[in-house]
């Protein structure tokens, strides 16, 4: 069958107007026991492998266990949470886990995370902004170490990324804190922009929200909020509109490093075994991990008449643009209907071919700099 034949070449493509679009989101729910590693794979890698636990390698120290992660059913929410487990040689199964990430033996790791296998919408690059939500449940008596006990991570990648930039840790002391740690690169120290009881979440749900704009220097932006799940009580909360959350290259000449790629979330038991006389086997629940990057609101979309984007419309094969497109913009994003990125490239290239596309609509978003607009397109 001949394709139908596109009698007016040029339409106008006009902003898709919502008080608020969200271009990618991405959640992460228990379902039941069984294939706990794969459902968690699925999402944030389909392609990868995001656990990091000791039955993971060979090299694991306690592959009789199982897997350290399982999905049981909680009372308090009415359905089923994933339970983390962390365990020592002077618990129940003798043995102590350890780092299957660095194989050290000082520390012990059961995480998961995105990372370059990842989609992109699961990592975070200059410019854009993430909000990351998800809940947890510390048990009652949880022992922390004096050192750290990591329950989420902000980690950057490449160069400059030895020591996360945000990091939720439990910490030992009189009493037990969990703390919130800021680290802007490899010659600061640590920066605890809170610190709070850590009986306070103990034996109780809350849950995070967590917000992001990605940026060096000033440009960058952050903040945190945890409340109880229960009534909704803000329990922690840290704010800062110019704070670099990612790292710059440095040509310090005892310490050179490379800008880094991106950042990406971290969430698990994460502890020092320095002091494992004060430590025990432990659990940690979680639940209900969300992913959503680059909520733009209408002011972000509106077009005057002199930005109109010109371009054939419906597309078929081709994706066509016109030859202003490179003055004006960089890249070019396409999502579908659900938020979901199909492709990122660049504005070098005026024809895309769009064959392996199905049919429907998507919206194209072009950008370069601060100046983001966002339109449909109907493929054939």
């Amino acid at each position: 069958m001949k394709k139908p034949i596109n009698i007016a070449p040029i339409f106008v493509l006009f902003i898709f107007m919502l008080p608020y679009f969200c271009l990618a989101q991405v959640t992460l729910n228990a379902d039941g026991p069984g294939n706990t590693y794969e459902l968690i794979n699925s999402v944030l890698a389909p392609s990868g492998n995001v656990i990091e636990a000791p039955d993971q390698i060979p090299e694991g120290s306690h592959p009789a266990f199982g897997r350290h992660i399982a999905e049981v059913f909680d009372t308090d929410l009415n359905k089923y949470v994933f339970e983390f487990y962390s365990h020592l040689a002077n618990g129940a199964y003798s043995i102590d886990d350890n780092d299957v990430s660095t194989l050290k033996t000082d520390r012990q790791r059961v995480e998961i995370k995105t990372y370059a296998s990842s989609p992109n919408n699961l990592i975070a690059t200059i410019g854009e902004t993430v909000t990351y939500t998800w809940r947890f449940k510390i048990p009652v008596g949880f022992q922390p170490s004096s050192s750290f006990t990591h329950i989420h991570q902000i980690k950057p990648v490449d160069g400059d990324d030895g020591a996360p930039i945000f990091t939720l840790t439990a910490r030992k002391g009189t009493p037990n804190k969990l703390q919130l740690i800021y680290v802007a690169d490899a010659n600061a120290s640590n920066a605890y922009k809170r610190e709070i009881n850590l009986s306070l979440f103990e034996g109780i749900w809350v849950e995070v929200t967590e917000v992001i704009k990605v940026g060096t220097g000033t440009s960058g932006a952050y903040s945190i909020v945890i409340k109880k799940v229960s009534d909704g009580v803000e329990l922690l909360s840290y704010s800062n509109g110019t704070i670099q959350t990612i790292r710059t290259a440095s040509t310090d000449p005892g310490f050179p490093q490379v800008a880094n790629s991106f950042i990406r979330p971290k969430w698990g038991i994460y502890r020092s075994l320095l002091d494992v006389e004060s430590l025990r086997d432990e659990t940690l629940r979680f639940s209900d991990f969300s992913i959503k990057e680059g909520t733009l609101s209408t002011k972000d979309f509106s077009l005057h008449p002199q930005d109109e984007i010109l371009f054939p419309n419906p597309v078929y094969d081709n994706l066509v643009l016109p030859d202003n497109i490179k003055d004006n913009y960089d890249s070019i994003r396409i999502f579908n209907t659900n938020g979901k990125l199909l492709l990122t490239q660049k504005t070098s290239s005026l024809t895309i071919d769009l064959t392996w596309l199905s049919s429907g609509l998507y919206f194209i978003e072009f950008s370069k700099n601060e100046t983001t607009k966002v339109v449909k397109m109907l493929k054939k």
